[in-house]
Formats: C-alpha cells, structure tokens, sequence
C-alpha cells in the first residue's frame, strides 16, 4: 500500500510518499481502508523530534513508527477472529499510528467507533485526537459546569473549535482567545466574547475566569493565573512553536505548572489526553445532535501530505487540515 513515511527528523521534505506492506489484521483487530485523516500539531512535534527530550518516547535517532499521522475516517475492510462489534463495509472514524495510509489496523476495541452519520469522511477524519483533547480538558480535568467563566487561548486552532462548541454545550459563559483573522470565526461557533490577542492582552483585561484552557502555551504561569478566580482551574495542554530546535517546548511550562500546582488553592493541571473508545461515542452523540461541528480549513490530496503538514507547522492553519486518500 501506499504510505506517508519518514526515516529522518527534519522539516516536511522529509515525508514522502512510499509502498510498504499493508497491515493484516490480527484476533480482535479490524483493518480500515482509509478515505480521509487529518493533520495534528503531534505530527509536526515527531516529523521534527522536537521538543529534543520527547525523542526519547518518539525514538532517539529517528522515529520508531516510520508512518506519521493519528486520525482517520473510513471503511472496514476486514475483521480478525472474535471481532463482533464491526464487519466489513461499516464506516468508522478513530484515532491510531500510522494513519497517512491507505490502509490501517486498529484494535477493535480500542479508539475506534462509528462515524457520525451526518459527517463526511474528511469531516469525521478532523475530530479524534483535536475532539478527545477538548473533551478532556474541560469535561474530565476542568469539570466544566453551567454557569462557569471559561476562557480557551487558541480558540480558533484544532482543539480550540472544538473545545468552545463543548464550553458552550455544557451551559458556560465562553470567551475565546484569537487573531484579528478568526475573530469571526470563534464567534460563529458560539464564544460570547472573543478577545483578539493582537489587540487586547486577555491576562490584563480585568476579567476572571472559573476555567482557563491553554493550548498555546505562550504566556506565563503567572499571566494565566493572574485572571483564575482564587479556587479556578488552569489547564495546560500543548503548545510550542514549529521553528524546531528546542529542548524542553511546551514541556518546560507543565512541568513548573506540576510544580507549582503543590502550593496554590488554584489548580494547575497538565492534561495527558488518552484516545479511548467511549470518548469517540460522546463526541459522535454530541456531533449527530448538532452541539458540536468540525471545522476544515483546508484539504490536500494524499500526495501533497507533507504540504499539509507544513501548512500547519508554519501557523497558516485555522482549525482542522485534512488529508484525502
């Protein structure tokens, strides 16, 4: 099958397109054939090694899993033994490695559940990893309620148009975090206030906030806390800059948030999100309902996945990049 690998750390021209044997599904297994899969910060951090320390979980001299991507939507092709839940024909979506391919094998019983019936195949490529985040963050560390303040910085990235849709569905008062471009755009999807950074600096506003879900990772421990309410929660979840090269990234900031979560009423949490079947099914509810819609910036045929993923990397992107295949 055709796949989107890479042998060496390095900017985008290191991915190209390759044959490599397809996957066969083993017991309890299913085997995909990819229609769509969309690009995530994750694949730049890998195709990169960057931050330097996570080399040590993404492989020390070059990746140990040689095909990049993480989500997709598509058909089943095939069951391995004692498989029930699926059969082949049945349109799915999910989250595993190696998923810039025709075709990919994933555990029946892992991150993998039935398409939203009113999504494309692009459209459900775009929520698994940017979705499951979102949901996390505010649902599982946060426990958002009605009522609550709750202010996301990088409302209008992959995560963030996800994560003010769920805010919103959830009954909170949300204000979205963004550039001049996507001001409109986050208040589309439901922000009662936008603050364009470029603008207006959210940590000096005056305002306070019950929640803050940081996805950018750009400001200070002490500006993001500056504007919680004294028992208010402090997300941390990614961030970084794609110019490469840098030790600890994103990595740095949550670790000294884990430090100082120790002596401060407020809490300070670095969200570690875990793809799983029953967050999928949430989502998928969430989206057929009409709550939640994934948003596409732009799309790029199969051949053109490391331009995608430079799309992305380089801070072009507004919510979701996907791949066709």
């Amino acid at each position: 099958m055709k796949a989107i690998v890479q042998d060496r750390y390095g900017p985008s021209d290191v991915l190209r397109l390759s044959e490599v044997d397809a996957p066969v599904p083993a017991a309890g297994e299913v085997l995909v054939r990819v229609h769509a899969a969309s690009v995530n910060a994750r694949d730049w951090h890998v195709m990169r090694g960057d931050p330097y320390v996570a080399r040590m979980a993404f492989g020390l001299g070059a990746p140990k899993v040689r095909v990049r991507g993480t989500d997709f939507a598509g058909r089943v092709e095939a069951v391995g033994d004692g498989v029930t839940r699926f059969a082949p024909g049945d349109e799915v979506f999910g989250e595993v490695d190696a998923a810039f391919a025709e075709y990919v094998r994933v555990p029946a019983a892992g991150a993998v559940d039935r398409k939203p019936a009113n999504l494309t195949f692009e459209q459900a490529a775009a929520v698994p990893l940017a979705g499951n985040t979102a949901l996390m963050g505010l649902r599982d560390a946060a426990g958002v309620r009605a009522g609550q303040r709750v202010l996301i910085n990088g409302a209008s990235g992959g995560v963030g148009t996800f994560a003010v849709q769920l805010a919103k569905a959830s009954g909170a008062v949300v204000t979205g975090v963004c550039s001049t471009r996507n001001v409109d755009l986050v208040r589309s999807l439901g922000a009662d206030r936008v603050v364009d950074y470029t603008r207006e600096d959210f940590t000096r506003g005056g305002g306070t906030y019950d929640v803050v879900f940081d996805l950018v990772g750009n400001r200070s421990l002490a500006d993001c806390r500056r504007v919680l309410t004294p028992t208010g929660t402090l997300v941390l979840s990614g961030g970084g800059v794609s110019g490469g090269g840098s030790l600890l990234g994103p990595i740095g900031l949550i670790a000294r948030g884990r430090l100082v979560a120790r002596f401060v009423r407020q809490r300070v949490l670095a969200l570690t999100a875990v793809p799983c079947r029953e967050n999928l099914a949430t989502l998928r509810e969430l989206i057929e309902s009409g709550a939640v819609t994934p948003v596409i910036d732009r799309t790029f045929p199969f051949g053109e996945a490391a331009e995608a993923v430079r799309y992305l990397e380089m801070d072009h992107a507004r919510a979701k990049v996907v791949i066709t295949v």
